[in-house]
């Protein structure tokens, strides 16, 4: 009788069936699912060819920054952080409190780009372009494309925080949404860190 309570509680607290649903829309799970698919081909696939020229990955590995892809990782793992204090302040009713933590997210996430950029114009200025080796295209490729999501992640978080400033009732499941995706764009960048950065 007293879990039933409980659960019919957690129900009405939280406005759903936290027992048996997954945070945010089933759609953005979908979306999620099939963009860590693709990524992981191209994972599977760099990972096939780093084995057939190993020296020429780890010579041309050299050239990248370990203090900018470290730097990157520490704004991205804050970021999410703030997403998730956010994201759990909007459960509880704590609109201003969520849409402060989720700009600070948001602004964390504006210098990753500018990192990047720190990061390829010098390299690109040398001749290390996409053409150089395949270590360079597969670098420009996966990252290129991270940076893509990124920005889309920006964008959602910006619709979150118009959604916390105007709206007196904000949708939790919207929020949880665009939680969750930025979670994806931080899970895929400690992956491109391990395999470009990091992997020896």
């Amino acid at each position: 009788m007293t879990n039933t309570v409980e659960t019919a509680s957690a129900e009405d607290f939280y406005g759903r069936d936290t027992q048996t649903s997954l945070p945010g829309e089933s759609s953005m799970w979908f979306f999620i699912l099939g963009d860590l698919i693709i990524f992981g081909v191209y994972f599977i696939s760099y990972m096939y060819y780093r084995g057939q020229d190993q020296a020429l990955f780890l010579e041309s590995q050299q050239h990248l920054s370990q203090g900018i892809g470290i730097s990157n990782t520490v704004v991205l793992l804050t970021s999410s952080l703030f997403v998730a204090l956010g994201t759990e302040a909007a459960r509880h009713g704590k609109r201003q409190h969520a849409y402060r933590l989720i700009g600070f997210a948001f602004v964390l996430g504006l210098l990753f780009p500018v990192l990047k950029m720190a990061e390829w114009l010098p390299k690109v200025n040398a001749g290390l372009t996409p053409g150089e080796n395949l270590f360079f295209m597969y670098y420009y490729l996966m990252t290129g494309l991270h940076l893509c999501h990124l920005v889309l992640g920006l964008v959602i978080l910006a619709f979150v925080m118009r959604d916390l400033r105007v709206s007196t009732a904000p949708n939790i499941k919207f929020i949880e949404a665009g939680g969750t995706y930025w979670h994806m764009v931080d899970l895929l960048w400690l992956i491109l860190l391990a395999l470009f950065y990091l992997m020896r």
